[in-house]
């Protein structure tokens, strides 16, 4: 293939030289001709000289004509110089021209075998040429990519719709339930105080249930067409988890667990102080919700030279590693049953990577031995 290309380089090469010459030379006599000897008379009177040569019988003599080669030798370095750069241009010219067409006839062709391969199920060899071999590489790296990313979304399109059908089922029965005890209480107005007060309380645990739930669908929604921007500034990390701490002091009760925050020096960072909230409230709520009751979470922070380490410990059911590598996936859930004590849309660790990850960090997650590590790495503030 490279012995072609070459051989047909140097045709068109010699071509255009040829071309050139007749050229030159069908000029020249088309010139002089119109201009009725002009080029030759112009020629003899500025570069032949005539000298008169007495004869020595008389005074009588001749005329002997010999070349001025001072301006003669000027005249052919400058043409030569000329036809030289005219020859230059003229080659050029021509491997533009022929490099073009043959480019463009490439890039069409290639972009035929590409619309090939893209769109029917066929190996990259039985697609592409020899010569295209590189092109085939990346279109196959190109076309597995997509073929993954498909599979991906195929997948979360799945867990979304399967969790969107559970949530519309589970909505029935506190729903039910509710109504049936406010009908209750309505047909029944002279009721014993003490069962209305368990029907009331019993309505009222149904209707937060169903708020929970609703809260999911609103969950789903929200994450589908709200893009996370980030407003930053400077945060005490130390005091917002304390804080945040604080805030979870009602359902680290019901559910019997305590929270231990270990801070360490200098923990502060250029960042979203509200979505860092939200990025350790998810965590937290997940440490809760898949811990065992009456057990202690750790939270641990520690300053390294570039980086900022939290860890979120919590004792519960070690996590298989296949669902550790999905946690953070959207609308992926631990438990398949959708026990509605742990867990929500499946959304809180892949908004806490999202948001994390725009940060300039990075969060992960290990267990093992029933000890369950959240790890949380943020720039540290310069």
């Amino acid at each position: 293939m490279k012995n072609k290309k070459n051989l047909s380089r140097i045709a068109v090469t010699a071509a255009a030289v040829l071309g050139g010459l007749f050229l030159c030379r069908m000029l020249f006599l088309l010139f002089d001709r119109f201009m009725n000897g002009f080029f030759v008379d112009w020629f003899e009177e500025v570069y032949i000289r005539l000298d008169w040569r007495t004869l020595e019988e008389g005074d009588t003599g001749y005329y002997t004509k010999s070349i001025r080669w001072g301006p003669l030798k000027d005249l052919l370095l400058q043409t030569l110089v000329v036809t030289v750069v005219l020859w230059i241009l003229s080659v050029r010219i021509v491997s533009l021209l022929y490099s073009s067409v043959r480019e463009r006839k490439v890039l069409q062709k290639a972009g035929e075998l590409i619309g090939d391969y893209m769109l029917h199920d066929r190996e990259s060899g039985e697609v592409f040429p020899p010569e295209y071999a590189a092109v085939a590489a990346r279109m196959s790296e190109i076309k597995s990519g997509m073929l993954r990313q498909e599979q991906l979304l195929r997948e979360e399109a799945g867990r979304k719709n399967d969790l969107i059908t559970y949530l519309a089922h589970d909505l029935k029965t506190p729903l039910t339930s509710v109504i049936g005890y406010l009908s209750l209480l309505k047909e029944a107005p002279d009721m014993p105080g003490e069962q209305k007060a368990r029907y009331v309380n019993i309505t009222l645990e149904k209707a937060m249930h169903l708020e929970r739930l609703i809260n999911e669908f609103f969950e789903i929604t929200r994450y589908n067409l709200q893009q996370i921007v980030l407003e930053k500034e400077t945060v005490d990390l130390s005091f917002l988890l304390i804080q945040l701490t604080d805030e979870f002091y009602p359902i680290l009760t019901a559910h019997g667990n305590t929270v231990r925050v270990e801070n360490g020096e200098g923990l502060s960072v250029f960042g979203d102080g509200e979505k860092l909230a939200r990025v350790f409230n998810n965590i937290l709520k997940n440490a809760v919700a898949y811990s065992y009751p009456d057990t202690e979470i750790l939270i641990r922070c520690s300053r390294e030279p570039d980086f900022l380490v939290l860890r979120f410990q919590n004792r519960g059911r070690t996590i298989p590693r296949s669902k550790l590598d999905a946690i953070f996936e959207k609308f992926y859930r631990l438990d398949d049953a959708r026990s509605t004590n742990t867990g929500g849309a499946g959304l809180g660790l892949a908004i806490a990577r999202e948001i994390v990850t725009l940060h300039g960090g990075a969060i992960t997650a290990s267990s093992e031995k029933e000890v369950t590590t959240f790890t949380v790495t943020l720039p540290a503030k310069e």
